[in-house]
């Protein structure tokens, strides 16, 4: 909806790429849901879910048998953005670089958006 004609809104590492695959493979689902909600120190966080189905209004960036659906809500705030999945000693995630933010909160769970976005919207 939000995006830039003939350019994905998003984009994944290999590693992400294998991360989604996998789950998506072991829990037979149709990829992975991401959207934007209200919340954390900062104003936003990001939410992921695992989808059974595509919705109509989701935007769909499929990269090397790895869906992602992008939540009508969140289109806006995503595009340009990089997702990683990250495997340290402690923990492993899906790590985000998002153009569009302009601050988050310490622990990094929490972010600000660009203003201007909404109003653009």
């Amino acid at each position: 909806m939000f995006g830039i004609p003939g350019k994905q809104a998003v984009t994944l590492t290999p590693a992400a790429v294998a991360q989604v695959r996998r789950l998506m493979e072991r829990d037979g689902k149709a990829g992975l849901r991401l959207s934007v909600k209200k919340g954390g120190c900062a104003g936003m966080e990001y939410a992921m879910s695992f989808a059974t189905e595509i919705d109509p209004l989701d935007e769909v960036v499929e990269q090397d048998g790895a869906r992602v659906m992008i939540a009508p809500m969140a289109q806006m705030f995503m595009i340009g953005t990089e997702i990683d999945y990250v495997t340290s000693l402690l923990e492993s995630s899906f790590r985000f670089s998002n153009p569009n933010v302009v601050d988050s909160c310490g622990c990094g769970e929490s972010i600000r958006f660009d203003e201007g976005l909404s109003a653009r919207g």
